[in-house]
């Protein structure tokens, strides 16, 4: 049970024991047992295998943060200098290290320069480990593992273009491997659901709930911006087209997150039902 979705008085301080947890915990079970859904919502626990294929992914999430974050602190550093053009994922970087100079024509002070290097083992370090489980995450798709039931699902997903391993797992892993019953429970999950707010004569949009998984709504979000470039074609971009056309600005972000959300839907369909999106076009060998 998602003690989140208890219903109680947040007016008043209330009390709080272990005896009154457990007696309000069997009241919502009761009603919920007696039919009343919205007195409380029940987990989807997921088994110990599917738990375990997702720390794949999550761990690159974490890996690509702390990649950024390297490259930042390089470029800081030498901002404070007066160099604004130098790349530190580059192959060279050491070399190009070497021959920089600051915005008055001197070389770099000792220690920054030993600062920034260390800050290269460091980024080195990370870059390695990115690229270590980028082969794990492969492997799981072309010689999945016994209890591995959902890396046909992948596989069947990274087939459409403009969907790569990487996005195909997430939303694999984190959603679509789910018994989900209808499109509203797909987009509820992913958060992308709007909440209207109507009181008498005041009817206004609030935006999207945001209650659902954070990192397959940011993959949703990126995958519409993609979707838009790769698909051209399809009936989900001539929708988008035809109701944003070439408006820029918030107007455009939010038609997106809309496009997010029937895309999900869509491939939601796609992975259980096999009917490909209309008009999406596969990628060369994939049947």
């Amino acid at each position: 049970m998602d003690p989140g979705s208890l219903q109680m008085d947040c007016r008043v301080r209330r009390a709080k024991t272990d005896r009154l947890d457990a007696a309000m915990l069997r009241r919502a079970l009761m009603a919920w047992c007696c039919g009343d859904r919205a007195a409380c919502h029940m987990v989807q626990v997921p088994s110990v295998e599917r738990e375990d294929a997702r720390r794949t992914h999550r761990e690159r999430q974490r890996l690509i943060t702390a990649r950024v974050q390297h490259v930042n602190r390089i470029k800081g550093l030498l901002a404070t200098q007066g160099v604004h053009d130098y790349l530190p994922l580059r192959r060279d970087r050491r070399e190009c290290l070497a021959e920089l100079r600051t915005g008055d024509g001197r070389a770099l002070p000792p220690c920054l320069r030993r600062e920034i290097e260390r800050e290269f083992l460091r980024l080195k370090l990370v870059l390695e480990q990115i690229v270590a489980v980028e082969a794990e995450r492969d492997t799981a798709m072309t010689a999945p593992g016994a209890n591995d039931g959902d890396a046909a699902k992948v596989a069947l997903l990274a087939k459409l273009g403009g969907i790569g391993t990487e996005l195909a797992t997430v939303l694999v892993r984190e959603a679509l491997y789910r018994p989900i019953a209808n499109r509203k429970e797909v987009a509820a999950y992913a958060g992308l659901t709007p909440s209207p707010s109507a009181s008498g004569d005041r009817h206004r949009e609030q935006g999207i709930s945001k209650a659902g998984n954070p990192l397959l709504r940011k993959s949703m979000v990126e995958l519409a911006w993609l979707w838009l470039r790769c698909q051209p074609d399809t009936a989900l971009t001539r929708w988008f087209t035809g109701r944003v056309g070439e408006i820029r600005g918030r107007v455009r972000k939010i038609a997106a997150v809309a496009l997010a959300r029937k895309l999900l839907v869509a491939l939601w369909r796609y992975v259980n039902t096999g009917l490909v999106p209309e008009g999406a076009r596969l990628k060369p060998g994939a049947t």
